[in-house]
């Protein structure tokens, strides 16, 4: 007779030639997915305790130590909530879809058991009364949050990480670089498996730009479509939150649980009824073929990109046509540089953080952002920053101002912009547009603002309110991540991550960093 057994996650076997039959493969906490995490545990092999500790463990290893430095928080309540997941398992208890698994959240979402900052040194000691709804709907699906993570001080930088609650956050492929900002600390992270899965936000480029230089997924979702409530803005009209994931399959059924109507956010009304049911339905490995995509070459040709990475663009379209798509090219839009030229940003937010502090009750640290400013509680970088988006009053929405700037989807530059890509899209019978999410590598810590060039993230899905997503497309000099940006239609998710799913499989680009490959 053969007896096996799984103890601290390692199958012990007693019986001739035994473990070459039942002995499983250990579980790797490096490039784990949701799919393992279940896997594992449901079949014995781990604990939902081991592997949130698996998880902390790796933090507290890997994080400081190595100066990359993306985690500002480690959730103390996180390994007793596995241990109530593994009872709940245990008693035969049904499991949400996201049951114990390990996310890392951006240092932005409401959490009302870890302290949310903002990357400010203001708001350190500020614990929400409640949770995101993100956060909130993470939790029912039965995700743990392991952490918090660092992120551009006010999220005021797309170049790179600098907080001063937290300092500086590296790449986790090469820790001389930046990995963008502001969800720097959720993609590094992500990247070196302290989690399974993050959270980031982008009002125009921080969970896309990040994703891009960490090798990951990440998506920008259609202006309506997901909540903001319980996240501190940057700019309440163009700010998304999301999904950083190290695949495609992982983003979507994150997705799944973070899309849909949230009577807190009063923007979530353009997108009631228009949510998929199920977005991991697109998950499908032939969803290239015959699917037409035009390449936006005002974003590609440009004076200083890369030729490294322009080279894994030209790469990618030779994929993307083996995978059956068809594509073309040159894509091009009506007034395309009269759009990227426009000024259709409106400045909120110094009014869209008072709304955020008030819904921190009389417990609020500060009333009004600019006292963190007054009282010189900033990093020197975002000095200028501060000034510019602290410079509108308080108490006066944007479109009572003079002169008054219109939400989104009011505004009319903006409204023009979308309305002439969607022309283009329909003329040429065009499903999604193409371009790289960085014309150029990460650049230098030490040289974060000159080297902060190619950025394209922020040029069109932000103002237009489509949606994009970006997915792995190799590596330039060796070891810097490159990725490659999918703008859709409205509400168009699902088709996004379907030719981001068919991509991704095609490719098999994604690896992890060296350095944090161990278990």
């Amino acid at each position: 007779m053969v007896w096996s057994r799984v103890i601290m996650g390692v199958s012990l076997c007693l019986g001739v030639a035994a473990c070459e039959e039942v002995a499983p493969a250990p579980f790797s906490f490096v490039e784990a997915t949701i799919a393992d995490v279940h896997q594992a545990i449901t079949s014995g092999q781990m604990t939902c305790e081991q592997v949130v500790s698996g998880y902390v463990a790796r933090i507290e290893a890997h994080d400081k130590s190595s100066g990359l430095n993306a985690i500002t928080n480690i959730n103390a309540y996180a390994i007793n909530r596995a241990r109530e997941t593994d009872t709940s398992l245990r008693n035969g208890e049904q499991q949400g879809p996201l049951f114990c698994v390990p996310i890392l959240v951006k240092d932005n979402f409401d959490t009302h058991d870890m302290p949310t900052t903002g990357g400010s040194i203001a708001l350190k000691d500020s614990y929400p009364p409640d949770d995101a709804f993100m956060v909130r709907k993470l939790r029912a699906a039965g995700a743990i949050i392991v952490a918090k993570t660092n992120m551009a001080e006010w999220a005021f930088s797309p170049r790179q990480t600098v907080s001063s609650s937290n300092g500086t956050t590296a790449n986790a492929y090469n820790l001389d670089r930046v990995p963008a900002g502001s969800s720097g600390g959720t993609a590094s992270g992500i990247a070196a498996s302290f989690a399974v899965a993050g959270m980031g936000t982008d009002t125009g480029n921080s969970i896309r730009g990040p994703s891009s230089h960490l090798a990951l997924f990440g998506i920008r979702s259609t202006i309506g479509l997901t909540s903001r409530d319980g996240v501190i803005p940057l700019s309440f009209d163009w700010d998304i939150a999301g999904p950083m994931t190290r695949t495609v399959t992982d983003g979507a059924k994150l997705f799944n649980v973070v899309a849909g109507y949230d009577p807190a956010d009063p923007f979530t009304e353009l997108g009631k009824g228009k949510r998929e049911a199920d977005y991991t339905a697109f998950l499908d490995k032939d969803g290239l073929k015959g699917v037409r995509l035009g390449v936006l070459r005002a974003l590609v040709d440009t004076d200083d990109a890369d030729p490294q990475v322009i080279a894994l663009f030209e790469k990618s379209l030779d994929d993307l046509r083996a995978a059956g798509a068809v594509i073309v090219d040159p894509f091009t839009v009506d007034n395309f540089n009269a759009h990227l030229n426009a000024d259709v940003f409106c400045v909120r937010f110094r009014y869209d953080m008072g709304q955020y502090l008030k819904s921190l009750g009389e417990n609020a640290p500060i009333k009004d952002v600019m006292e963190a400013y007054e009282a010189g509680q900033y990093s020197d970088y975002i000095k200028d920053g501060f000034e510019f988006f602290g410079s509108k009053p308080m108490n006066v929405h944007p479109e009572q101002g003079d002169p008054p700037c219109l939400d989104y989807p009011k505004h009319p530059a903006r409204k023009a912009f979308k309305d002439d890509i969607l022309k283009a899209m329909n003329d040429n019978n065009v499903d999604a547009v193409l371009y790289p999410s960085w014309t150029n590598p990460p650049a230098f810590i030490d040289k974060a603002d000159e080297g902060y060039k190619g950025d394209n993230s922020q040029l069109v899905s932000p103002p237009s309110g489509l949606p994009a997503v970006t997915v792995p497309m190799g590596y330039s000099y060796g070891n810097l991540p490159a990725g490659l940006q999918i703008l859709g239609a409205p509400y168009g998710e699902g088709n996004l991550i379907k030719y981001a799913y068919a991509y991704e499989q095609k490719t098999k680009h994604r690896k992890p960093p060296e350095q944090f490959a161990v278990e």
